[in-house]
Parts: C-alpha cells; sequence; structure tokens
C-alpha cells in the first residue's frame, strides 16, 4: 500500500526529497516543511507526481 513520492520545494521548483506515504491513509498530497539546499533555507515542501 505504501508508495514512493517525490517533495519539490514551493519556493524555487526544485525537487530534493523522496519518501513513501500510505495511499489508504493519506489520500491528500504532503506537506512538509524541509530543508532546501539550493534556497538555503527551511521551506514548505509539497509531494508531486
Amino acid at each position: 500500500m505504501r508508495e514512493t513520492i517525490t517533495l519539490a520545494c514551493e519556493e524555487c521548483g526544485q525537487r530534493n526529497y523522496s519518501t513513501t506515504k500510505n495511499k489508504s491513509n493519506t489520500r491528500d498530497r504532503l506537506e512538509l516543511k524541509k530543508y532546501c539546499r539550493f534556497c538555503g533555507d527551511h521551506t514548505v515542501h509539497k509531494e508531486t507526481k
């Protein structure tokens, strides 16, 4: 049931992280505050296709 997803920075659009999530429990797109090495700051990262 777990699927691999990619997280992209909201500021610069770079795809920095990949993680897994359980699709049956979490239907909507995942949003996490992570460090972006391109921006040099902690920014919101959203799930991409």
